[in-house]
């Protein structure tokens, strides 16, 4: 068995001493666990797999799919079923009755008359429809094998041989065969591959219409902008603006803050809610974050508007639908409907809509009028609305100034009785000389007898910072421009704006980027109807609207310039303002050059012929040095090659033809010869003033235009 051999031995030796003895207590090793059944493991690995994200995300995908599809058809279904029948007129109809609007009603009522007579002339054409279509398909048969076989003919005469007859006939017949041929060879594939490419088609509706549930819509969606306002959305809002004093409130309200809000109300392509603050938070606290409060309801800034209603302590808020003031509002009456007319007394003019998406009508009753806002944010377009619709009053006169002379205003043409187009100061002058006879007429009529009525007289100056810019003087040295007790075209506004309502003389300014020095205090607040569009700063808002509406909420500075073109904010007693409001956001229609000049030709229509007064006629005798002058205009030093084209445009009659030994022969004339500055020559501004100043009256030279 082997050589190990194990000594079995008792231990005989005494036991040691008792306090020496150690005591060795032996620990069990522990049971290894129980195994874990195989149905728990499963169930724990099934749960993972089902709520891990990306299983989530699968699911997700595969439900919005499928319910893009599914919705898919029920849209195309609609639509169908909309476009067949008269279910669409029935629901206008329902929806118009139940706002209690009984015209509106009747019209779709009307309407839906029509289609039920179209529809049914439809269907008895059907009934006469195969007879027409058998005749048709024998006739157009016989026809066609007869010219075939005439065919045949000319050919067998050209080549002598007699089976050239029927040739055509047969390469059409083979022609149809080889049709018929592809089209069996086409015609598998096509029915197996047409129902995907239908479900593709419902599948893009769907998808276009994001028909599908909430949760199954991609996360950028779910949780972007565009979500629904409701009372915890709001109040949670208000709660995070950063006012500790609101925050804390609404921490202590026993109803969460919701009785901060009135109810949330439909408002155009938005909502519109009342917030009562509480005691010790300011209404301007909240309107200094409109940005943050925008953010905080998954809005862009332009999106929320806060305003201030007659109740104390309260902010209203109107929030848009996400994107959808970045959505066009649609052409003007004016353009779509040929047939409309102006009353200046008791009209009102289509100037577009407010931000609860009806429409917005402007009184221009006795009301001077003020529009401005940074340049190419649609000021012009805005005021050319409202005097296209008033031209379709033919008793109410223009007097135009266009102190930009790019054309905006070239319609009105044999419109208005004197339409002046141009940016220097020649024109300048010309446009307070036709102010200051605007004055004229209206203490004509002022003085007339008890009673008398008058026509409506629009004086209206667009760009007219230009006038209140201009330096020249006159020889009297009254300055054209500025703000002074002589300031001509100053002193000419203001006694328009004192006197001329009275007697229906009326003042239009359109003016960009106010300042005291181009927009002064006392004309802008003589305007009855201040509008402004996107400005730079609250300072310029103030100018623009006063600081009254601009303390109601009223906010042109938080437009966003080249975004918000045409949208302009409105502080006027023209308007329906809501209460306690002290102006309103409209969104002006866009009406084009081309659109504006058909208007024009209604309005012409109208009237017996006007024949327009232009301050610069052509064949008229010139001042050149006068004319050089004014196309200096501001700058210090002009090009040659640029002032003979500043006066071609000037007067293409009297210097269409100039060269530069014309202009060289006015200037040594006078004076002010030109000279070589970096390389080119120029014109000096201060030599020709100058010579302005310095030279005989017999000694002006003159060119026969």
């Amino acid at each position: 068995m082997g050589d190990n051999v194990v000594h079995l031995r008792k231990n005989t030796d005494p036991p040691a001493d008792a306090a020496s003895v150690t005591t060795l207590t032996v620990v069990p090793e522990p049971a290894p666990p129980a195994p874990v059944p195989l149905w728990v493991r499963s169930g724990r690995a099934i749960k993972t797999a089902v709520t891990h994200e990306n299983t989530k995300t699968v699911a997700r995908a595969a439900a919005r799919h499928g319910m893009y599809a599914f919705n898919g058809g029920r849209i195309v279904a609609r639509r169908t079923w909309d476009g067949r029948t008269g279910s669409r007129y029935e629901r206008y109809m329902r929806a118009a009755e139940a706002a209690g609007n009984m015209d509106l009603a009747a019209e779709w009522e009307e309407r839906l008359q029509r289609f039920r007579d179209a529809r049914h002339r439809r269907r008895m054409d059907l009934l006469h429809s195969p007879m027409d279509v058998a005749k048709g398909a024998a006739v157009g048969a016989g026809m066609s094998i007869g010219l075939l076989v005439a065919l045949g003919i000319v050919m067998a005469l050209n080549t002598k041989q007699v089976g050239d007859v029927i040739t055509p006939l047969s390469a059409t017949i083979e022609f149809i065969g080889t049709l018929m041929r592809i089209v069996q060879i086409v015609w598998g594939p096509a029915i197996t591959i047409g129902p995907f490419l239908a479900l593709l088609a419902l599948w893009a509706v769907g998808r276009k219409q994001q028909a599908a549930p909430q949760w199954a819509l991609p996360a950028n969606v779910r949780n972007g902008e565009g979500e629904p306002i409701t009372p915890s959305i709001v109040v949670k809002a208000l709660r995070d603006l950063g006012v500790p004093a609101l925050r804390n409130a609404i921490k202590e309200m026993g109803d969460a803050g919701a009785s901060m809000l009135g109810p949330i109300r439909i408002a155009g392509c938005g909502v519109e809610v009342d917030v009562t603050l509480p005691s010790g938070v300011s209404t301007i606290e909240v309107q200094n974050r409109r940005r943050k409060l925008a953010e905080n309801l998954t809005r862009h800034e332009h999106e929320v508007f806060i305003t201030i209603p007659q109740a104390a302590r309260t902010v209203r808020l109107w929030i848009a639908d996400s994107g959808a003031l970045d959505e066009p509002i649609g052409p003007s009456p004016l353009v779509t409907d040929d047939t409309m007319t102006a009353d200046y007394t008791k009209g009102k003019a289509p100037w577009g809509q407010d931000l609860r998406g009806d429409t917005a009508a402007l009184s221009l009753y006795q009301r001077h009028l003020l529009i401005t806002g940074l340049s190419n944010q649609g000021k012009t377009v805005a005021l050319r609305s409202l005097a296209l619709w008033l031209s379709l009053d033919k008793s109410v006169q223009f007097l135009m100034g266009d102190l930009k002379g790019v054309g905006d205003w070239a319609m009105f043409d044999g419109l208005a009785t004197t339409l002046i187009q141009g940016p220097t100061d020649e024109h300048v002058i010309q446009v307070t000389e036709m102010v200051e006879g605007a004055v004229d007429e209206m203490n004509r009529r002022i003085q007339a007898p008890p009673g008398t009525t008058f026509p409506p007289l629009i004086v209206l100056v667009d760009e007219a910072q230009v006038a209140f810019m201009c330096p020249l003087k006159d020889e009297d040295k009254r300055p054209y421009g500025g703000q002074k007790a002589n300031s001509r075209y100053y002193m000419a506004v203001r006694k328009i704006h004192n006197q001329g309502r009275a007697v229906n003389v009326l003042m239009w300014q359109g003016t960009q980027d106010p300042t005291n020095e181009n927009l002064p205090k006392l004309v802008r607040e003589g305007a009855h109807t201040r509008a402004s569009l996107a400005l730079g700063t609250e300072s310029q808002a103030r100018m623009a609207l006063g600081d009254k509406a601009v303390d109601g909420g009223a906010a042109p500075n938080l437009l966003r310039p080249g975004l918000d073109q045409g949208t302009l904010v409105l502080a006027s007693s023209g308007i329906d303002i809501p209460a306690g409001q002290s102006s309103i956001t409209v969104r002006t229609h866009y009406i084009d050059d081309d659109a504006a000049e058909a208007i024009t030709d209604r309005a012409k229509a109208l009237r017996d012929g006007v024949t327009t007064l232009h301050a610069i006629e052509r064949g008229e005798e010139r001042d050149p040095l006068a004319d050089i002058a004014s196309v200096l205009g501001e700058s210090s030093r002009v090009r040659t090659k640029d002032v003979l084209t500043r006066l071609a445009n000037l007067n293409q009659d009297a210097y269409g033809g100039w060269s530069f030994i014309d202009l060289k022969r006015v200037l040594d004339d006078a004076g002010a010869e030109p000279y070589k500055s970096d390389g080119v020559m120029v014109v000096s501004r201060d030599r020709v003033a100058r010579a302005l100043t310095n030279r005989d009256d017999d000694g002006s030279v003159s060119v026969d235009g």
